[in-house]
């Protein structure tokens, strides 16, 4: 067991982590479920109406309140953990955060919370049994961790790509004029199952045809495919809790001059971002590189947004890819470039890849065409 655990990636976070909070002034980072509370135990937990809560200090071994429902996934960690658990009678609840309160080992200062994740619900137990502590939001310090990924998470995010490219070979055949949106959206969710992405999907793909297209966050609609549509398709598969984030754009039948004209845009710029990337660059370098040629072009009030995001256990991370980020990329991130042009009430295009930045230069996790697609 002495070997498993000094060998375990989710312990090196542990220590990662720990090493983090000592160059602080934070007695400890507590985490309800979701991504970082995964990626620092390993385990899995649904938000429900039963409090879990994590809490991760220095010279303290983690501790974790959770229901006894739970507790099963807590047996043969290869990591020392602390578990308090309580029966179905909300009564009893209160008494298990009590018992890891004294057990946490301060009671003054301050801990860190993710804003953006920690509900009331577990908020509310923590600040009953540590009423002298000031909870703060502290998204960088775990973000920073997250955003360096690992051999075994690159290799999840390959295989959430590989999933991602053969549902959509499998569903490109199925398009036809005719066809609405949301049928679209179906088939291709299906294709991913069938090419075996985990349940949970980044997110319901985004299939948008003719005037839809120029929104880039449009949900599929009842609106049927028709000749000279731009059809911007944006998805992605999961796989061992990472995520895939793609986009290509099709030509409906036959275009017109102006939506092959923009397409032809976009893919320059994607090209030109992709170029970009290597250690050192800047997000913001990056941004630019996309954004110049656009607007060149002539059309760069048609991008409105940043040119990518970082991905991994979920689908908008560090870093971001946008013009005002002086962040260096390093080895190890990884993010999304996918710059767009949108024309009101017309058409859009958008063409998305997952990169990698390695130690000499950059890695595209995508790979299928980029060119305009004629289907239909």
């Amino acid at each position: 067991m002495a070997s498993q655990k000094n060998n375990s990636p989710v312990l090196n976070r542990q220590q990662k982590l720990i090493s983090a909070l000592e160059n602080t002034n934070l007695a400890g980072i507590a985490l309800n479920p979701g991504p970082s509370l995964t990626y620092l135990t390993g385990m899995h937990f649904h938000l429900s109406e039963r409090p879990i809560v994590a809490v991760f200090a220095p010279n303290s071994t983690p501790l974790l309140v959770l229901p006894e429902l739970e507790s099963a996934k807590t047996v043969d960690l290869p990591y020392d953990l602390k578990t308090f658990t309580y029966g179905e009678d909300p009564n009893t609840w209160p008494g298990a955060f009590e018992q890891a309160a004294k057990s946490v080992g301060f009671i003054d200062g301050q801990i860190g919370v993710e804003a953006l994740s920690m509900r009331v619900l577990e908020l509310h137990y923590l600040e009953a049994v540590l009423p002298e502590i000031n909870f703060v939001a502290v998204e960088e310090i775990i973000g920073q961790l997250r955003m360096y990924k690992d051999a075994e998470e690159i290799a999840a995010m390959r295989k959430a790509v590989s999933i991602a490219e053969k549902a959509m070979q499998a569903t490109i055949p199925q398009i036809r004029i005719g066809m609405s949106e949301r049928d679209l959206a179906a088939e291709l969710t299906s294709q991913l199952f069938k090419h075996k992405s985990d349940p949970t999907l980044p997110f319901p793909p985004i299939v948008s045809g003719g005037p839809n297209s120029a929104n880039p966050h449009a949900f599929p609609s009842d609106r049927q495919l028709t000749s000279g549509d731009l059809l911007v398709i944006d998805w992605g598969a999961s796989f061992g809790g990472y995520f895939s984030d793609m986009t290509r754009t099709f030509g409906v039948g036959e275009v017109n001059e102006e939506f092959a004209k923009i397409h032809q845009l976009v893919q320059d710029a994607n090209a030109a971002a992709r170029a970009a990337v290597s250690p050192g660059t800047t997000c913001s370098d990056v941004d630019k590189a996309a954004r110049a040629v656009i607007e060149v072009a002539g059309y760069g009030e048609y991008f409105f947004h940043r040119t990518g995001h970082g991905l991994g256990m979920e689908v908008h991370e560090a870093p971001y890819i946008r013009a005002d980020n002086l962040r260096p990329l390093e080895p190890g991130m990884t993010f999304t470039i996918e710059p767009g042009i949108y024309l009101p009430d017309r058409g859009g295009v958008r063409i998305e890849d997952n990169m990698l930045v390695t130690e000499d230069g950059t890695e595209s996790f995508t790979g299928l065409p980029r060119e305009l697609v004629i289907v239909g």
